[in-house]
């Protein structure tokens, strides 16, 4: 899904944790929305402030342009595993994938058989959902298909976007779309190509996570950072 700041019940709650969590490791704790500064000064788009881990993935990660295949495939296999559930989720299991999918090693995944997909669906530290994880190991099969028809699935994929990041001036996360038309097309592609779990919207959370749309707000510190290295 694309990173929105979201108002759900039990919010607060979360917050107040958050914030327990912060202080005991001495790290800057996490303010109310409105008030979403770093202490020098800096804003961060409000969808992050709910945990310290988001946080951190907003800083270091959210929007930075990919060109890494193995991370490609890392996060399409993220992505795929958050559908229809909530991306700090898929954070918080991200080091279980790390280590149940061999480093997101896809030649390795690809040659996953049934018993190794049992083994998988047997993974507390995982969103076990048999249909996402028979997809994880199809998409593998996929992937390396496309690294073989263009060279790598870096270039196949930049080719959408010309080769560098669109630069969006959303001065709201309520601004934030969750697909367009360019990520339908890129899913419309990928489906053509074998893949599954990869809907528009969740194309659509990709291109932000890996930087193809830098979707960070204008007044956020990181869309400042990012526009100078597009």
């Amino acid at each position: 899904m694309s990173r929105r700041a979201k108002s759900a019940p039990g919010a607060k709650t979360a917050l107040a944790k958050a914030k327990r969590k912060m202080v005991k490791r001495g790290m800057k704790k996490i303010v109310p929305k409105g008030e979403n500064q770093t202490p020098a000064g800096k804003k961060r788009c409000p969808w992050c402030l709910s945990d310290p881990l988001y946080i951190d993935y907003h800083d270091r990660e959210w929007g930075v342009p990919l060109h890494d295949d193995r991370k490609w495939f890392e996060f399409l296999i993220l992505e795929g595993a958050q559908a229809g559930l909530n991306w700090l989720l898929v954070l918080k299991k991200r080091e279980n994938y790390r280590r149940a999918y061999d480093g997101f090693d896809f030649e390795l995944v690809a040659r996953y058989d049934e018993r190794r997909i049992a083994k998988l669906l047997a993974d507390p530290g995982l969103i076990r959902n048999r249909a996402k994880i028979a997809a994880s190991v199809n998409n593998a099969k996929a992937f390396i298909r496309i690294r073989e028809e263009f060279g790598s699935f870096d270039r196949y994929i930049w080719r959408f976007v010309g080769g560098k990041p669109i630069c969006n001036r959303w001065r709201d996360d309520s601004q934030l779309p969750a697909s367009t038309p360019l990520s339908d097309a890129i899913s419309k592609d990928l489906r053509a190509r074998g893949f599954k779990f990869v809907g528009s919207t969740i194309m659509y959370a990709h291109m932000q996570a890996t930087g193809m749309v830098n979707d960070h707000m204008t007044g956020c510190f990181r869309y400042k950072d990012l526009k100078r290295k597009k």
